[in-house]
């Protein structure tokens, strides 16, 4: 942005003084420096000039709030930040002050800010959780899945009324319907009022941790922010290729610490029976009954599950 003194520069040597005056006058009679006035009639005409460029900055960036070309294209010398006066009284006299105050625009940004460093994301497209929801199109875009989307809405507003449950959700459906999209909401809106979250897509989480075997340090980071989390979303689990190891000493240890104390929530293309039959069977040791009924102990009584039925949103 041009300084009172680029301004001057432009109109020439010979007809300076003639442009100051001119350009002192229209700031004076900018309205809101003209109620600062009658808000202060002590304020000196010395101090009003001795402050002009402050003045005519103020008035340059209210012009450019006005016509507001959006937060990245903002021309304000500090982005998404514009200048705001006040009068302080120092040593007997009035004194101009001025200080930087962040747009609407820019809190809405440090909101948005604070809210995705409250999530973690592992293999989930992260469109799902910064593009922003609609309630009203969440709601009306599929009227099947309407109890689904009304028992999420009742969760939420249950969490920031009487605190965070300890039992999660399991979101049952078939392909395509909106499960991990309606998690997704759910974890974002908790997310504002401080709750940290996790969502895991399950297939390329159990083949990674496979890899992690040799980087115990990094597992057990891994496995500590999955206790430790507010909220835990295991997305399209019975999609994975389980082996016993994970099974019992990862997923087994994860769900362990967080029963009854904080809620994880699932999306599933199965039902509880059948998520019970899949994890019972691994390609390395077949079926072991005991081990998927013993994970499954710590999964069916936390949980409500919630079917989701609908379109395939993706065909």
């Amino acid at each position: 942005m041009d300084s009172i003194g680029d301004v001057l520069k432009q109109f020439g040597g010979s007809n300076i003084q003639r442009r100051t005056q001119d350009l002192k006058a229209r700031i004076l009679n900018e309205p809101d420096v003209r109620q600062l006035r009658l808000r202060y009639p002590e304020l000196t005409e010395q101090e009003l000039t001795r402050n002009m460029s402050r003045l005519y900055e103020y008035m340059k960036e209210k012009q450019h709030c006005a016509n507001c070309p959006g937060l990245e294209n903002c021309p304000n010398d500090f982005q998404g930040h514009y200048t705001k006066l006040s009068v302080d009284e120092v040593g007997g006299e009035l004194r101009i002050r001025d200080y930087k105050s962040p747009c609407n625009l820019q809190l809405a940004h440090e909101r948005d800010q604070l809210i995705g460093s409250r999530i973690r994301s592992f293999y989930v497209d992260e469109r799902a959780l910064t593009e922003g929801y609609d309630e009203v199109e969440i709601m009306t875009k599929d009227p099947v899945r309407s109890p689904a989307v009304n028992r999420i809405f009742r969760y939420i507003n249950e969490a920031n009324t009487v605190g965070l449950p300890t039992k999660g959700l399991y979101l049952e459906g078939p392909f395509g319907t909106g499960k991990t999209f309606l998690m997704c909401y759910l974890m974002h809106e908790l997310a504002k009022k401080g709750h940290s979250g996790v969502i895991v897509y399950m297939p390329d989480f159990v083949e990674d941790v496979k890899s992690m075997i040799q980087d115990g340090e990094k597992l057990r980071d891994t496995i500590e922010l999955m206790k430790q989390t507010d909220l835990l979303i295991f997305d399209d689990i019975g999609a994975e290729n389980m082996g016993p190891w994970v099974r019992d000493h990862v997923l087994g240890s994860i769900l362990n610490h967080r029963m009854n104390r904080k809620p994880t929530f699932y999306t599933s293309n199965y039902s509880l029976s059948d998520l019970e039959k899949h994890l019972s069977f691994t390609n390395k040791d077949g079926e072991e009954a005991y081990k998927g009924q013993r994970l499954m102990n710590r999964v069916s009584p936390f949980v409500e599950v919630v079917r989701v039925l609908g379109e395939n949103k993706r065909g």
